[in-house]
Protein backbone atom coordinates (compact mmCIF):
# COMPACT_ATOMS: atom_id res chain seq x y z
CA UNK A 1 0.00 0.00 0.00
CA UNK A 2 1.18 3.99 0.32
CA UNK A 3 4.30 4.00 1.22
CA UNK A 4 6.60 7.30 2.52
CA UNK A 5 9.53 5.79 4.03
CA UNK A 6 12.79 7.59 5.02
CA UNK A 7 15.90 5.41 4.58
CA UNK A 8 17.65 4.45 7.74
CA UNK A 9 15.23 3.56 10.36
CA UNK A 10 15.84 0.57 11.58
CA UNK A 11 12.56 -0.44 14.14
CA UNK A 12 9.58 -0.10 13.12
CA UNK A 13 6.26 0.62 15.48
CA UNK A 14 2.74 -1.75 14.10
CA UNK A 15 -0.32 0.65 14.32
CA UNK A 16 -3.40 0.45 14.33
CA UNK A 17 -5.16 3.48 13.28
CA UNK A 18 -7.96 5.07 15.50
CA UNK A 19 -8.72 8.54 14.71
CA UNK A 20 -6.01 10.18 12.56
CA UNK A 21 -5.25 13.30 14.47
CA UNK A 22 -3.63 10.69 17.27
CA UNK A 23 -1.81 8.63 15.26
CA UNK A 24 -0.60 11.58 13.05
CA UNK A 25 1.97 12.41 16.21
CA UNK A 26 3.47 9.20 16.37
CA UNK A 27 5.41 10.20 13.21
CA UNK A 28 7.51 12.87 16.08
CA UNK A 29 9.01 9.13 17.66
CA UNK A 30 11.68 8.98 15.12
CA UNK A 31 10.82 5.26 14.31
CA UNK A 32 8.82 4.09 10.83
CA UNK A 33 5.41 3.17 11.39
CA UNK A 34 3.46 0.45 9.91
CA UNK A 35 -0.75 1.48 10.19
CA UNK A 36 -3.24 -0.56 9.32
CA UNK A 37 -5.83 0.97 7.64
CA UNK A 38 -9.03 -0.80 5.98
CA UNK A 39 -10.10 -1.74 9.48
CA UNK A 40 -13.65 -3.33 9.84
CA UNK A 41 -16.39 -0.73 12.21
CA UNK A 42 -14.27 2.26 10.79
CA UNK A 43 -16.31 5.08 8.94
CA UNK A 44 -13.99 5.50 6.24
CA UNK A 45 -11.27 3.12 4.58
CA UNK A 46 -7.20 3.82 4.12
CA UNK A 47 -5.98 6.69 5.80
CA UNK A 48 -8.36 10.03 6.09
CA UNK A 49 -5.97 13.16 4.49
CA UNK A 50 -8.71 15.50 5.56
CA UNK A 51 -7.69 14.96 8.81
CA UNK A 52 -4.09 15.15 8.73
CA UNK A 53 -1.59 14.39 5.79
CA UNK A 54 -0.22 10.72 6.24
CA UNK A 55 2.67 10.79 9.30
CA UNK A 56 6.62 10.81 7.66
CA UNK A 57 8.00 7.72 7.68
CA UNK A 58 5.48 5.54 7.53
CA UNK A 59 3.84 2.90 5.26
CA UNK A 60 0.17 2.01 5.30
CA UNK A 61 -0.51 -2.25 5.74
CA UNK A 62 -3.90 -4.13 5.81
CA UNK A 63 -4.61 -6.34 8.63
CA UNK A 64 -3.54 -9.66 6.58
CA UNK A 65 -0.54 -8.03 5.42
CA UNK A 66 0.65 -6.92 8.99
CA UNK A 67 -0.65 -10.23 10.49
CA UNK A 68 1.89 -12.27 8.08
CA UNK A 69 4.62 -9.50 8.04
CA UNK A 70 8.38 -10.77 8.06
CA UNK A 71 9.46 -7.86 10.33
CA UNK A 72 10.16 -7.71 13.62
CA UNK A 73 7.83 -4.92 15.02
CA UNK A 74 9.47 -2.63 17.98
CA UNK A 75 6.51 -2.49 19.87
CA UNK A 76 2.66 -2.40 18.55
CA UNK A 77 -0.05 0.01 19.44
CA UNK A 78 -3.92 -0.89 19.87
CA UNK A 79 -6.64 0.97 20.56
CA UNK A 80 -9.28 -1.33 22.05
CA UNK A 81 -9.87 -5.64 22.64
CA UNK A 82 -10.32 -6.14 19.45
CA UNK A 83 -6.82 -4.86 17.89
CA UNK A 84 -5.10 -7.16 20.49
CA UNK A 85 -7.44 -9.52 19.55
CA UNK A 86 -6.01 -9.63 16.07
CA UNK A 87 -2.52 -9.49 17.27
CA UNK A 88 -2.59 -12.33 19.63
CA UNK A 89 -0.15 -14.24 17.35
CA UNK A 90 2.42 -11.69 16.86
CA UNK A 91 5.91 -12.04 18.97
CA UNK A 92 6.23 -8.42 19.87
CA UNK A 93 5.20 -6.04 22.74
CA UNK A 94 2.36 -4.48 22.61
CA UNK A 95 0.91 -1.37 24.17
CA UNK A 96 -3.62 -0.39 24.61
CA UNK A 97 -4.11 2.98 24.52
CA UNK A 98 -7.21 4.57 26.26
CA UNK A 99 -8.95 7.53 24.70
CA UNK A 100 -12.45 7.51 26.32
CA UNK A 101 -13.43 7.57 29.46
CA UNK A 102 -15.63 4.31 30.68
CA UNK A 103 -18.49 5.38 30.92
CA UNK A 104 -18.22 7.06 27.87
CA UNK A 105 -18.04 3.70 26.85
CA UNK A 106 -21.17 2.17 28.18
CA UNK A 107 -22.95 5.67 27.10
CA UNK A 108 -22.26 4.99 23.76
CA UNK A 109 -22.71 1.34 24.19
CA UNK A 110 -26.18 1.19 25.75
CA UNK A 111 -27.66 0.24 28.74
CA UNK A 112 -27.23 -3.67 28.23
CA UNK A 113 -23.56 -3.29 29.40
CA UNK A 114 -22.32 -3.70 32.83
CA UNK A 115 -19.30 -1.55 33.52
CA UNK A 116 -17.81 -2.59 36.27
CA UNK A 117 -17.62 -6.61 34.01
CA UNK A 118 -16.32 -4.27 31.32
CA UNK A 119 -13.51 -2.99 33.65
CA UNK A 120 -13.20 -6.38 34.72
CA UNK A 121 -12.73 -7.59 31.58
CA UNK A 122 -10.42 -5.16 30.06
CA UNK A 123 -8.03 -5.57 33.05
CA UNK A 124 -7.91 -9.68 32.73
CA UNK A 125 -7.44 -9.40 29.03
CA UNK A 126 -4.75 -7.23 29.67
CA UNK A 127 -3.18 -9.53 32.21
CA UNK A 128 -3.35 -11.81 29.93
CA UNK A 129 -1.86 -10.89 27.15
CA UNK A 130 1.30 -9.26 28.66
CA UNK A 131 0.04 -5.69 27.34
CA UNK A 132 0.98 -2.18 28.74
CA UNK A 133 -1.76 0.39 29.29
CA UNK A 134 -1.50 4.02 28.47
CA UNK A 135 -4.58 6.82 29.16
CA UNK A 136 -4.48 9.52 27.38
CA UNK A 137 -5.47 11.53 30.57
CA UNK A 138 -6.02 10.85 33.88
CA UNK A 139 -9.59 11.50 34.21
CA UNK A 140 -9.61 8.23 31.74
CA UNK A 141 -7.56 6.71 33.13
CA UNK A 142 -8.64 6.44 36.34
CA UNK A 143 -12.12 5.86 34.97
CA UNK A 144 -10.89 2.06 34.04
CA UNK A 145 -8.53 2.15 36.41
CA UNK A 146 -4.87 2.34 34.92
CA UNK A 147 -3.28 5.57 36.21
CA UNK A 148 0.73 4.66 36.20
CA UNK A 149 1.36 5.76 32.70
CA UNK A 150 -0.26 8.95 31.11
CA UNK A 151 0.65 10.28 28.14
CA UNK A 152 -1.58 13.43 27.10
CA UNK A 153 -1.52 14.18 23.08
CA UNK A 154 1.00 16.47 21.75
CA UNK A 155 0.49 19.47 19.80
CA UNK A 156 3.62 21.74 17.97
CA UNK A 157 1.76 25.08 18.52
CA UNK A 158 4.26 26.22 15.57
CA UNK A 159 2.28 24.32 12.82
CA UNK A 160 -0.64 26.72 13.33
CA UNK A 161 -0.91 30.32 11.57
CA UNK A 162 -1.29 33.26 13.01
CA UNK A 163 -4.54 34.07 15.00
CA UNK A 164 -7.03 36.90 12.80
CA UNK A 165 -10.38 35.98 13.96
CA UNK A 166 -11.43 38.20 11.61
CA UNK A 167 -14.56 36.02 10.88
CA UNK A 168 -17.32 36.67 13.73
CA UNK A 169 -18.64 33.53 14.49
CA UNK A 170 -17.78 30.50 17.21
CA UNK A 171 -16.42 26.98 15.82
CA UNK A 172 -17.00 23.67 16.83
CA UNK A 173 -15.28 20.28 15.52
CA UNK A 174 -16.73 17.33 16.43
CA UNK A 175 -18.00 14.27 13.99
CA UNK A 176 -21.11 11.82 14.58
CA UNK A 177 -22.82 14.84 16.73
CA UNK A 178 -26.13 12.20 16.66
CA UNK A 179 -25.02 9.63 18.43
CA UNK A 180 -22.65 11.52 21.53
CA UNK A 181 -25.26 14.05 21.89
CA UNK A 182 -25.61 13.68 25.72
CA UNK A 183 -21.62 13.15 25.99
CA UNK A 184 -21.09 16.40 24.09
CA UNK A 185 -24.08 18.25 26.24
CA UNK A 186 -25.29 19.13 22.97
CA UNK A 187 -28.52 20.62 24.56
CA UNK A 188 -26.43 22.48 26.68
CA UNK A 189 -24.73 23.60 23.11
CA UNK A 190 -27.84 24.53 21.61
CA UNK A 191 -29.12 26.45 24.13
CA UNK A 192 -26.09 28.56 24.91
CA UNK A 193 -25.60 29.22 21.12
CA UNK A 194 -28.77 29.83 19.42
CA UNK A 195 -28.95 32.83 17.27
CA UNK A 196 -24.95 32.99 17.05
CA UNK A 197 -23.15 32.05 14.30
CA UNK A 198 -21.66 29.08 15.18
CA UNK A 199 -20.08 27.15 12.17
CA UNK A 200 -19.87 23.27 12.55
CA UNK A 201 -16.93 21.15 10.89
CA UNK A 202 -17.04 17.68 11.04
CA UNK A 203 -18.36 14.31 9.91
CA UNK A 204 -21.91 14.70 10.66
CA UNK A 205 -23.78 13.17 7.65
CA UNK A 206 -27.14 13.40 9.44
CA UNK A 207 -26.67 16.74 9.50
CA UNK A 208 -27.52 19.09 6.55
CA UNK A 209 -24.38 21.68 5.25
CA UNK A 210 -22.09 20.17 7.93
CA UNK A 211 -19.11 18.61 6.19
CA UNK A 212 -15.28 17.83 7.01
CA UNK A 213 -12.34 19.97 6.46
CA UNK A 214 -10.93 19.24 2.76
CA UNK A 215 -7.60 18.70 4.13
CA UNK A 216 -5.07 19.64 7.40
CA UNK A 217 -4.52 23.04 5.44
CA UNK A 218 -8.05 23.78 5.13
CA UNK A 219 -9.04 22.79 8.69
CA UNK A 220 -5.97 25.23 10.27
CA UNK A 221 -7.47 28.07 7.87
CA UNK A 222 -10.95 27.40 9.44
CA UNK A 223 -9.22 27.69 12.75
CA UNK A 224 -7.03 30.88 12.09
CA UNK A 225 -10.39 32.57 10.97
CA UNK A 226 -12.86 32.08 13.66
CA UNK A 227 -13.00 34.13 16.56
CA UNK A 228 -13.13 31.66 19.43
CA UNK A 229 -13.98 27.49 19.59
CA UNK A 230 -16.84 25.66 21.49
CA UNK A 231 -16.03 22.74 23.49
CA UNK A 232 -18.64 21.15 26.23
CA UNK A 233 -18.71 17.62 27.64
CA UNK A 234 -20.91 16.16 30.63
CA UNK A 235 -17.76 15.77 32.95
CA UNK A 236 -19.05 11.88 33.98
CA UNK A 237 -18.53 10.49 30.33
CA UNK A 238 -15.84 12.58 29.11
CA UNK A 239 -12.85 15.27 29.27
CA UNK A 240 -13.00 19.04 29.46
CA UNK A 241 -11.04 19.00 26.10
CA UNK A 242 -9.92 16.82 23.08
CA UNK A 243 -7.56 17.23 20.46
CA UNK A 244 -9.66 19.72 18.63
CA UNK A 245 -9.78 21.73 21.39
CA UNK A 246 -6.17 22.09 21.90
CA UNK A 247 -5.94 22.40 18.30
CA UNK A 248 -8.15 25.60 18.51
CA UNK A 249 -6.25 26.84 21.27
CA UNK A 250 -2.92 26.30 19.65
CA UNK A 251 -4.31 28.35 17.19
CA UNK A 252 -4.85 31.29 19.09
CA UNK A 253 -8.46 30.65 19.72
CA UNK A 254 -10.25 31.72 23.11
CA UNK A 255 -12.57 28.93 23.96
CA UNK A 256 -16.04 28.55 25.53
CA UNK A 257 -17.65 25.75 27.29
CA UNK A 258 -19.25 24.44 30.44
CA UNK A 259 -17.82 24.12 33.90
CA UNK A 260 -15.88 20.96 33.26
CA UNK A 261 -12.87 19.61 36.25
CA UNK A 262 -10.55 18.57 33.54
CA UNK A 263 -11.06 21.92 31.46
CA UNK A 264 -7.68 23.27 30.15
CA UNK A 265 -9.22 26.61 30.06
CA UNK A 266 -9.10 29.48 32.89
CA UNK A 267 -12.28 31.75 33.08
CA UNK A 268 -12.08 35.27 31.80
CA UNK A 269 -8.26 34.37 30.78
CA UNK A 270 -8.03 32.14 27.96
CA UNK A 271 -11.76 31.75 27.43
CA UNK A 272 -14.73 31.44 29.23
CA UNK A 273 -17.02 28.67 30.97
CA UNK A 274 -20.32 28.72 32.46
CA UNK A 275 -23.23 26.11 33.22
CA UNK A 276 -25.30 28.99 32.39
CA UNK A 277 -27.07 28.99 28.89
CA UNK A 278 -27.79 32.95 29.27
CA UNK A 279 -24.16 33.76 30.33
CA UNK A 280 -22.21 32.10 28.17
CA UNK A 281 -24.10 33.09 25.13
CA UNK A 282 -23.33 36.76 26.57
CA UNK A 283 -19.46 35.81 26.60
CA UNK A 284 -20.10 34.86 22.95
CA UNK A 285 -21.50 38.13 22.18
CA UNK A 286 -18.83 40.02 23.47
CA UNK A 287 -16.11 38.06 21.64
CA UNK A 288 -18.19 38.80 18.58
CA UNK A 289 -18.21 42.51 19.02
CA UNK A 290 -14.43 42.81 20.58
CA UNK A 291 -11.55 41.23 18.19
CA UNK A 292 -9.28 42.14 20.54
CA UNK A 293 -10.19 40.88 23.35
CA UNK A 294 -10.74 37.56 21.66
CA UNK A 295 -6.70 37.27 20.23
CA UNK A 296 -6.03 38.31 23.81
CA UNK A 297 -7.37 35.28 25.24
CA UNK A 298 -6.53 33.17 21.96
CA UNK A 299 -2.68 34.27 22.77
CA UNK A 300 -3.23 32.62 26.73
CA UNK A 301 -5.28 29.41 24.81
CA UNK A 302 -1.85 29.29 22.84
CA UNK A 303 0.50 29.41 25.91
CA UNK A 304 -1.49 27.13 27.44
CA UNK A 305 -1.15 24.26 25.13
CA UNK A 306 2.68 25.26 24.77
CA UNK A 307 2.98 24.28 28.33
CA UNK A 308 0.18 21.19 28.95
CA UNK A 309 0.60 19.48 25.58
CA UNK A 310 4.11 19.93 24.13
CA UNK A 311 4.31 17.58 21.07
CA UNK A 312 8.32 17.48 22.35
CA UNK A 313 7.35 16.27 25.89
CA UNK A 314 4.67 13.71 24.11
CA UNK A 315 7.43 12.01 22.18
CA UNK A 316 9.77 11.76 25.46
CA UNK A 317 6.69 10.54 27.67
CA UNK A 318 5.56 7.65 24.64
CA UNK A 319 8.90 6.70 24.03
CA UNK A 320 9.22 6.38 27.30
CA UNK A 321 5.94 3.99 27.44
CA UNK A 322 7.06 1.71 24.85
CA UNK A 323 10.31 0.89 26.95
CA UNK A 324 8.15 -0.11 29.47
CA UNK A 325 5.70 -2.38 27.44
CA UNK A 326 8.87 -4.49 26.10
CA UNK A 327 10.14 -4.37 29.49
CA UNK A 328 6.89 -6.16 30.61
CA UNK A 329 7.14 -8.29 27.52
CA UNK A 330 10.10 -9.69 28.15
CA UNK A 331 9.90 -10.70 31.23
CA UNK A 332 6.89 -12.88 31.34
CA UNK A 333 6.06 -15.94 29.81
CA UNK A 334 3.39 -15.42 27.18
CA UNK A 335 1.42 -18.45 26.00
CA UNK A 336 0.03 -16.96 22.22
CA UNK A 337 -2.13 -20.03 22.55
CA UNK A 338 -3.67 -19.08 25.42
CA UNK A 339 -4.96 -15.69 23.67
CA UNK A 340 -8.13 -16.20 22.05
CA UNK A 341 -10.11 -14.38 24.28
CA UNK A 342 -13.53 -13.55 24.86
CA UNK A 343 -14.82 -14.11 21.67
CA UNK A 344 -14.90 -11.40 19.13
CA UNK A 345 -14.29 -8.09 21.06
CA UNK A 346 -16.10 -4.95 19.54
CA UNK A 347 -13.35 -2.80 17.08
CA UNK A 348 -14.59 0.47 19.69
CA UNK A 349 -11.57 2.64 21.05
CA UNK A 350 -11.67 2.36 24.91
Amino acid sequence: MNSCKRPGTDKTLLVFNCHEPWVFQLGALGYALDIVVDLEGKYNSGWDDRMRPQPANSQLVTLPEALTSPKRYYCIITHNTADLLDVRMRPEPRILVLHHTLEGRVEEEGPSCDPEQMKDLLHRYVDLVGAHVVATSMFKGESWGFTDDIVHFGIDVDDYPPYLGQKAAGLRICNFISSRRRILCWDFHEKCFEGVPVTLVGHNPDIPGVEAARDWDHLKATLQSHRFYIHTADARLEAGHNMATAEAMAAGLPVLGNRHPTSPIRHGISGFLSDDPRELAHYARILLEDHDLAALMGQQARQTVAERFSLVRFKHSFLRSIEIARRKWYTRQVDPAALSGPGQAARTKV
